[in-house]
């Protein structure tokens, strides 16, 4: 639920009678700048998807991603790059959270991103109820090396599931959001939250298995990947994406062409790497090109909603 005012929402205070910004005003733009900043290095898919949604929503949607973003890059690497050994990286990783969570509280971080990030969260009803989960799968990147279906179950959740249901929060406030369906757009958010996740595990085999150690696909030796592994887990992949799209109706317009754009993005990258061999993905990293990207924009933005995994990637 929302909170009321702006004290406890962590909303700027009303600006001087002068009509300039407040310090708090202007510290908060400063650090949702920022944030606009990690979605558009690090993700050009969601940074596409992201300009169909209004400002307001934008400026959200940017918020959630670059703290996602900032955990992900603490346990995939940057933190061992600069020198850190494992228990520093670790350390790294809990100080972030107790941030995140001292700013969701107060409304106030010295961290621009983790600022950016609460001052959404306070907004839009989002709390620890979903960031502890981010967190303790973000944890389990350090703990686990190689996952089984209930392990696994609960890194996807956690990882991004409960990203999906961030994001519909600030989709149920966007203007004209329609009302009721809360059980199917929930489910929705989180098989697309799942897909994308899974999309991302297919992609990245290579990377996770020789630089990280890592082997999220419970009992598949990476050594003995098939053509058969990989087709059972794009079925896999594009039947949590048919779930999604079941769900894009039930938002608000803008919301609904942003999530659109994403979902037919990532059912292009599944389907190149159906057909892409194995042994191919053990040695290389798949993406769309960005002609691609700019005609699947294209198509969204004409109004053509993905019905199914399999339709949207024709």
């Amino acid at each position: 639920m929302k909170h009321d005012t702006a004290v406890k929402t962590g909303a700027p205070a009303a600006g001087h009678a002068s009509g300039r910004p407040t310090a708090l005003q202007r510290y908060s733009a400063t650090a949702s700048s920022s944030a606009r900043v990690v979605i558009a290095r690090y993700s050009t898919s969601f940074s596409l998807a992201c300009r169909m949604l209004g400002r307001p929503a934008r400026e959200h949607i940017s918020n959630i991603y670059a703290l996602v973003r900032l955990a992900d890059e603490v346990v995939d690497g940057v933190a061992r790059e600069a020198g850190l050994d494992a228990p520093a990286v670790a350390a790294a990783l809990q100080r972030l959270e107790e941030e995140t969570e001292a700013a969701l509280a107060s409304g106030y971080s010295t961290n621009m991103i983790v600022h950016a990030f609460a001052c959404t969260a306070r907004s839009q009803g989002i709390d620890t109820a979903l960031t502890r989960p981010f967190f303790a799968s973000m944890r389990s990147d350090l703990e686990v090396s190689t996952h089984d279906a209930t392990t696994l179950q609960g890194y996807i959740y956690g990882s991004a599931e409960v990203v999906g249901l961030m994001c519909l929060r600030v989709f149920r406030s966007m203007p004209h959001a329609p009302t009721g369906h809360e059980a199917e757009t929930e489910a929705a958010a989180r098989r697309l939250g799942a897909a994308f996740q899974k999309v991302n595990f297919l992609r990245d085999l290579a990377e996770d298995t020789s630089s990280l150690g890592r082997s999220y696909f419970p009992g598949l030796d990476p050594a003995a990947f098939t053509d058969a592994h990989k087709n059972a887990l794009v079925h896999e992949i594009r039947a949590d994406l048919d779930a999604a799209a079941r769900g894009i109706p039930h938002l608000a317009p803008r919301a609904a062409q942003a999530v659109s754009m994403a979902h037919g993005l990532f059912s292009e990258l599944n389907r190149r790497l159906e057909h892409t061999d194995a042994a191919e993905l053990m040695t290389r990293r798949i993406s769309v090109p960005a002609r691609r990207k700019a005609y699947i924009a294209l198509r969204t933005t004409m109004g053509r909603r993905p019905k199914s995994a399999t339709v949207n990637a024709a």
